[in-house]
């Protein structure tokens, strides 16, 4: 059995309230992603994990008229989400999907998903050197994820499954594309990336993107990756 589980809050020390903004067409970012999921068809469940800060009864009024399961726990310790949505909606292996990447490709969330089912490693996750900030997924059998919520300290519990890739005694399993696009940003951090998934959206329509699509896309127009091209990723120690 496996579950989509996306992680969400409205609190954006640069962007507040994106994850229920509206890209062109009227969709909200958290629509995308949702979507994406139920394209990729690879899912038993999909799940938003969101906060139980005041600002976030906005996602679970959103995920109520979507009927779209929503289960809520701390602000910071985004692992202890992703545990408590063991707990309550039963047990299962996890693909992790973040509410500020509206175009992710299904292909991907699917191929991800594959991987960690046929392969038997504890931990699965695209290669951020060769797939945009935007298109990343990462996946966990959900015994590797208990084992994280045991163990993971500090910055881990905000970054949920970072530890997995850190600790040696994981195994793990990386998804390389070619050709590489590591360079390029769609994720939702910034007005700037705002800007830029808004253009996408406009040249590629209303509906989730293959990754293919959108690299190519950026890879022909200079001028929008010029956009939000001053952006800085921060780091995984900065929350």
């Amino acid at each position: 059995m496996l579950r989509a589980v996306i992680q969400a809050r409205m609190g954006s020390s640069r962007l507040p309230g994106k994850v229920l903004r509206a890209l062109p067409g009227g969709r909200p970012v958290l629509e995308w992603v949702v979507r994406a999921a139920q394209a990729a068809a690879c899912c038993d469940e999909i799940v938003v994990a969101t906060t139980t800060d005041a600002a976030d009864d906005a996602i679970e009024d959103w995920c109520g008229r979507e009927d779209v399961p929503c289960v809520r726990g701390p602000v910071e310790d985004v692992l202890s989400r992703f545990v408590l949505v063991q707990t309550t909606r039963g047990v299962m292996d996890v693909i992790r999907l973040t509410a500020d990447c509206p175009l992710h490709d299904p292909v991907v969330i699917r191929t991800a998903a594959c991987a960690l089912t046929a392969s038997g490693v504890d931990y699965v996750t695209t290669d951020i050197t060769t797939v945009p900030r935007g298109f990343d997924v990462e996946g966990v059998t959900a015994s590797a994820l208990a084992r994280l919520d045991a163990e993971a300290v500090g910055y881990h519990r905000v970054h949920v499954l970072s530890a997995a890739a850190e600790v040696s005694s994981f195994r793990t399993l990386t998804l390389v594309y070619s050709p590489p696009a590591g360079d390029l940003r769609f994720t939702l951090d910034t007005p700037h990336d705002a800007l830029l998934i808004d253009a996408v959206v406009r040249e590629l329509g209303d509906r989730p993107p293959s990754l293919g699509d959108a690299v190519a896309l950026l890879r022909s127009r200079p001028d929008l990756v010029a956009i939000n091209a001053s952006t800085r990723q921060k780091r995984i120690d900065e929350g």
